[in-house]
């Protein structure tokens, strides 16, 4: 079966709310030892988690959808069924400020996954920054999104970040630590 990629278009899809549910048998572990003079050690250690680590969308007060009024210039594309029910969807908005491309969202329903839809959806955002002549493409997800993770990586993303605080004040003890990851163009990765 062929999945057309459409545009998602604001006056249509604005709040189109996104059900994306985390579920891992494996975290990342962030160990931060203290900033002093001299410096610090920082480490991300996939581990197997004590019982499966779930977080939906019930869990926030700010849940997932498309068109959130404080991404200005955000575009949208996804997989429709003929019923009109939205299967897939990335969505981007420029970061004019530093010349990047934001993926905001990116879902893919169960009945998809595994079917390259990700990926294409993926190859779209890579091809808008292009186009906008973007220097990158970023991102966040979090330590207990090992799959999204795994898939990001696949896709030549690397590490640029964390925030051991942006969901709650114990992020790292909730397995739930946001990592922000980017694609680079033409060779232009970060330097080591």
């Amino acid at each position: 079966m062929q999945y057309d990629i459409i545009a998602l278009p604001k006056d249509h899809w604005k709040g189109t709310a996104i059900p994306l549910t985390v579920r891992s048998g494996s975290y990342y572990d962030l160990e931060l030892s203290p900033l002093t003079r001299e410096g610090c050690t920082v480490s991300l250690i996939r581990r197997p988690a004590e019982k499966e680590i779930v977080h939906s969308p019930e869990e926030y007060d700010f849940p997932d959808s498309l068109y959130q009024d404080h991404w200005e210039g955000a575009e949208a594309y996804g997989v429709v069924s003929d019923t009109g029910e939205m299967l897939a969807c990335i969505e981007v908005c420029p970061e004019e400020w530093s010349n990047r491309l934001l993926v905001t969202e990116l879902w893919v329903s169960e009945a998809l996954r595994g079917k390259g839809i990700g990926k294409r959806l993926m190859d779209q955002a890579k091809e808008i920054a292009v186009r906008q002549k973007r220097r990158a493409v970023i991102l966040e997800t979090q330590s207990c999104n090992t799959n999204a993770i795994g898939f990001y990586l696949h896709q030549g993303f690397e590490l640029i970040g964390f925030d051991t605080c942006c969901y709650t004040n114990n992020d790292i003890g909730r397995r739930e630590v946001r990592i922000n990851l980017g694609y680079f163009f033409h060779g232009e990765g970060r330097r080591r």
